[in-house]
C-alpha cells in the first residue's frame, strides 16, 4: 500500500488560470476597434468571461471542453471553476475524493491508497493493520512494533512479565503466555549449580539429580574436570579413577596396583588379601587360579602341585 498525504500520499492541487472580462481595463483586455475572438470557437469574447492560455483566449465553454481534465471518480469533467485534487495521475473534484470506505472527505486528510482504493487511516487501520496483542489497540503504520510467532506488539507493550520492563530488541524466552527478559527469567526458573550456586545458562551435567556446571564438576582430590570422564563417588563425592584408587579401593596382594573394577574387570578375595583376575596366580608356576582349588603358603598361594613339592 503506498501511503499518503501528510507525510502519506502525495496529493496535488490544481489551479486553473484566473478566469477575465473582456473590456474591463488590464492587459488582457483590447479596444473596441480590435477583434477579440475565442481562439476555439472564433466567438467574440467583448463582455464575456474568458481564460487567457498561452496560444490565446477561449471562453469558458471551449476552454473546460479542451482543458479540463475528467474526475476518476464520477467521470464528468472538473470545470475551470471547480477544486481539482490530482494524485497519481488520477484527477477529481474535490467532493469526490473521499475514503471508498467511509465517504470521508480526503481532501485536507491523511490516507493511503489500497490497491485502487482510496482509504483513510482510520479505515486502513482497521482493515489491515496488525492489533496488539497486550493493548488491542491498532497498530499504525509507521509505528515501531515487534513480530513473534505470528503475534505483535507495539514496542512499549511488549515487557517482562516479571520486571514489567519493555524487553526491546533485547533477547528474551517465552514461558507459555509469559515472555521474560533473560536475566529475570534465569532467576526465576534457571536451575542453580550445585556447587557454585549460580544459574545454568547452558549446557552442565547432572549428578544424583542435581546439576552442575561442567567447569564445577571436579574431582573432590585433584580438582580435574569430570564431565565426560569415568569417575566414581565415595560418601556422595565425585573422584576421578585414580583419585579414588589411590584413596579408597583395595590393593591387589600381587601387582599392588588399586583393584577399581573399571572397564569390566573382576577381582578375587581371600581372608584380606585380594587379586586381580589376571593377577591370581601359582606363585611358583604361574598357572592362574581363578575358579581353581589353592593352597595357601604364608603369603603365597599356590596350585595343588607346586603346594605338594612342600
Amino acid at each position: 500500500a503506498l501511503q499518503g498525504h501528510l507525510g502519506h500520499c502525495k496529493l496535488t492541487l490544481t489551479q486553473h488560470p484566473a478566469d477575465l472580462v473582456a473590456g474591463e481595463g488590464g492587459p488582457q483586455t483590447g479596444t473596441m476597434t480590435e477583434c477579440f475572438d475565442c481562439d476555439n470557437c472564433k466567438e467574440s469574447l467583448y463582455g464575456r468571461k474568458y481564460i487567457q492560455m498561452d496560444n490565446g483566449p477561449y471562453c469558458i465553454p471551449c476552454y473546460d471542453a479542451h482543458f479540463a481534465n475528467t474526475c476518476d471518480e464520477c467521470k464528468e469533467l472538473i470545470g475551470h471553476d471547480c477544486r481539482e485534487l490530482y494524485y497519481e495521475d488520477r484527477h477529481y473534484h474535490e467532493h469526490c475524493f473521499r475514503c471508498f470506505r467511509c465517504d470521508r472527505s480526503l481532501a485536507d486528510e491523511p490516507f493511503t491508497c489500497q490497491g485502487e482504493e482510496l482509504l483513510c487511516n482510520d479505515c486502513y487501520c482497521s482493515e489491515f493493520s496488525s492489533k496488539c496483542i497486550a493493548c488491542e489497540k491498532t497498530v499504525m503504520p509507521g509505528s515501531r512494533k515487534l513480530e513473534y510467532n505470528g503475534q505483535t506488539w507495539h514496542e512499549h507493550c511488549f515487557i517482562c512479565s516479571s520486571c514489567q520492563q519493555p524487553i526491546g530488541s533485547r533477547s528474551f524466552i517465552p514461558d507459555k503466555k509469559d515472555y521474560y527478559c533473560v536475566p529475570c527469567y534465569e532467576s526465576k526458573f534457571a536451575p542453580r549449580c550445585t556447587r557454585c550456586k549460580k544459574t545454568l545458562t547452558k549446557g552442565g551435567v547432572t549428578y544424583r539429580d542435581e546439576p552442575w556446571h561442567k567447569e564445577c564438576f571436579v574431582c573432590t582430590g585433584c580438582k580435574t574436570p569430570l564431565a565426560g570422564q569415568q569417575f566414581t563417588s565415595q560418601d556422595d563425592n565425585p573422584y576421578c579413577i585414580k583419585c579414588f584408587g589411590n584413596l579408597y579401593a583395595k590393593k591387589c596382594s600381587a601387582c599392588t596396583k588399586p583393584i577399581t573394577g573399571f572397564g569390566g574387570g573382576k577381582y578375587v578375595s581371600f581372608e584380606d588379601r585380594h587379586w586381580h583376575h589376571n593377577c591370581f596366580n601359582c606363585a611358583r608356576c604361574n598357572t592362574s587360579l581363578v575358579g581353581k582349588g589353592f593352597i595357601p603358603n604364608n603369603d603365597e598361594i599356590l596350585c595343588r602341585d607346586c603346594s605338594s613339592d612342600l
